[in-house]
């Protein structure tokens, strides 16, 4: 599109005239309180950039459409509100499949719109033409063709209403780029009113029901919650504080909602989980499905009153017979539930302080079986000890991203995020690549936080070039990666059946100094074989990113022959 053609389009659209697919595209996406796109050019999809420049809408471009994809679902988890991904047609929407199918399993709020060739050449073997509906349907939740300019907007305000409704999750719309390209009298344009066209999804269900976990909650002696990623994606998780605070319930935290209470609090736990569900009386799993993560509900003890409260009617149940089930919004619940035991809790709540001071007798015993882990000086550096080492190092305002297999689960031992929203990883799907599109939308969605990433270097290869990327937006991050110069999460059940001549197959990888791959774009690098050498090599790196406003990247070199307890177990297969 030439610059005469935009400058017209635009003195159209100012006088009310005329406007393009993709000015309507900027104004809806506007009226869903899109602020930012990440995106990777393409021919097809040039004039929804026109429009957003008009609508002030930022527009993010990446070097790959992976990135571009996990950072609307990073920015979607950091704000509380619609990520969107905007790509070309054919390799384009292959690219970013990985990143919505995460976004699908994390339930998270991801509008991708996705370019195809004119409707005049349907069917004639247009340039990167795919069947991109066919393949987006099954890992989203609504999927479709924009098939007239008239309708651009009100498809938009469609697909945005599907990824809230129930459990969050992504919408993929196909825009031809004739439909994009052509000019449509305002008024023939459907364009729905922000504000004048959803309904309220903060639903708690059957009345009833609140009342009756109200009840089970009064008369339990050693109850325990978990609250999972849905709590906090939502944006529920005071109601979970407030409800455990009163009642006196142990709190456990998987997922996006871990952070929302401090290290430290009095209901905060996080290495009994275990413990609590074989002793419990009653167990209350809020806003996480009964899937890998939880042993499909099978070590929740069978005599436990279960109760699980879930934004998605079809997860409730699953896998496990329950006693009691609420589907509805995760924080109107527990609040209407803790509003009902007004008046009625002083009773149970005090009656159980033998039963958080047990656990908390055990948080500890399990701390102090780590610490020499978390403490070890041998070198090979062993992983443990750098995620100690990494949550030392965290602030109340660093927002902590895991990204790879063994150093993901390995971290969750050790690091313990300050703040709600100070947590991501990759989810149910175990999608390795996220760390760096979650960083940068981590970084632009909260400019005065601090971000920082563990990676395996397994993942930091997948997606490590668009740390330039967050160079250029100015959100800088930093890269820790721990190398072990392998996939260990796999490597391990290969030696483990195969032996290792054949177990290190595949899975084996370079020797790679990355540090220097920061120097390379103008940042801060720096290689660590020392234990000791760890907490000041981050302090050396969080400095230069405040001072020349570029990505750091730590190289921390650990032992290869180390593994988590999980990987050992291979509990992610059972």
């Amino acid at each position: 599109m030439s610059s005469t053609t935009t400058d017209t389009l635009a003195k159209k659209d100012q006088s009310g005239n005329l406007i393009s697919g993709g000015h309507l595209v900027a104004k809806a996406l506007k009226a869903e309180g899109v602020d930012t796109i990440f995106t990777l050019c393409g021919g097809h999809i040039i004039d929804i950039y026109d429009g957003c420049l008009d609508e002030n809408i930022r527009i993010i471009d990446v070097r790959h459409e992976q990135t571009a994809a996990h950072a609307a679902d990073g920015y979607a988890r950091q704000t509380g509100k619609l990520g969107c991904a905007v790509t070309t047609a054919g390799p384009g929407c292959t690219n970013a499949i990985t990143g919505i199918a995460t976004a699908f399993r994390s339930e998270s709020p991801v509008l991708h719109i996705g370019g195809q060739s004119s409707l005049a050449q349907h069917k004639m073997g247009s340039l990167q033409d795919l069947p991109h509906v066919d393949m987006m349907t099954p890992i989203t939740k609504f999927a479709a063709a924009v098939l007239s300019t008239e309708r651009v907007a009100d498809m938009i305000s469609m697909a945005a209403r599907e990824c809230f409704a129930g459990a969050y999750g992504p919408s993929y719309l196909e825009i031809p780029r004739d439909v994009l390209d052509r000019e449509i009298p305002v008024k023939t344009a459907v364009l729905p009113k922000a504000g004048h066209y959803r309904a309220s999804v903060k639903s708690i269900g059957d009345p009833a029901d609140i009342e009756k976990l109200a009840g089970i909650l009064i008369k339990a002696a050693t109850p325990a919650m978990l609250v999972g990623s849905q709590v906090f994606m939502s944006r529920g998780h005071q109601a979970a504080i407030d409800l455990a605070r009163d009642l006196n319930i142990p709190l456990y935290m998987n997922g996006a909602s871990r952070g929302i209470l401090a290290p430290g609090d009095p209901h905060y736990f996080n290495r009994t989980r275990r413990l609590a569900f074989n002793s419990a009386d009653v167990i209350v799993i809020v806003g996480t499905p009964f899937d890998f993560r939880m042993g499909y509900g099978k070590r929740i003890s069978e005599k436990a009153t279960l109760v699980q409260i879930d934004q998605d009617y079809r997860t409730i149940g699953k896998n496990r017979d329950i006693s009691l089930g609420l589907a509805g919004d995760p924080g109107s619940i527990l609040k209407a539930v803790h509003d009902a035991t007004t008046g009625s809790k002083s009773n149970g709540a005090k009656g159980r302080e033998g039963w958080l001071k047990e656990l908390r007798a055990a948080e500890g015993e399990a701390t102090d079986k780590l610490m020499g882990l978390f403490m070890s000086d041998r070198t090979p550096i062993h992983p443990y000890r750098l995620a100690w080492e990494i949550n030392e190092f965290l602030t109340e305002d660093t927002i902590y991203i895991g990204d790879g297999g063994d150093v993901v689960t390995i971290s969750a031992q050790a690091v313990q995020p300050r703040q709600p929203g100070n947590w991501m990883d990759p989810g149910a799907l175990g999608s390795l690549g996220v760390g760096t599109g979650f960083a940068m939308a981590a970084g632009l969605a909260h400019p005065k936080k601090e971000v920082i990433c563990l990676y395996g270097d397994g993942s930091f290869g997948m997606t490590s070039f668009d740390i330039e990327t967050a160079n250029r937006f100015g959100a800088p991050y930093i890269a820790v990666i721990g190398n072990n110069s392998g996939m260990n999460q796999i490597r391990y059940g290969q030696i483990a059946k195969y032996g290792k001549q054949r177990g290190n197959v595949g899975n084996k990888l370079g020797d790679v100094p990355f540090g220097t791959f920061a120097e390379m774009l103008g940042g801060y690098g720096e290689e660590v074989r020392d234990p000791n050498q760890i907490q000041p090599a981050l302090q050396r790196a969080r400095e230069a990113v405040k001072k020349d406003g570029k990505s750091a990247v730590i190289n921390v070199w650990v032992d290869p022959d180390e593994y988590a307890p999980g990987t050992k177990a291979q509990t992610m297969y059972k």
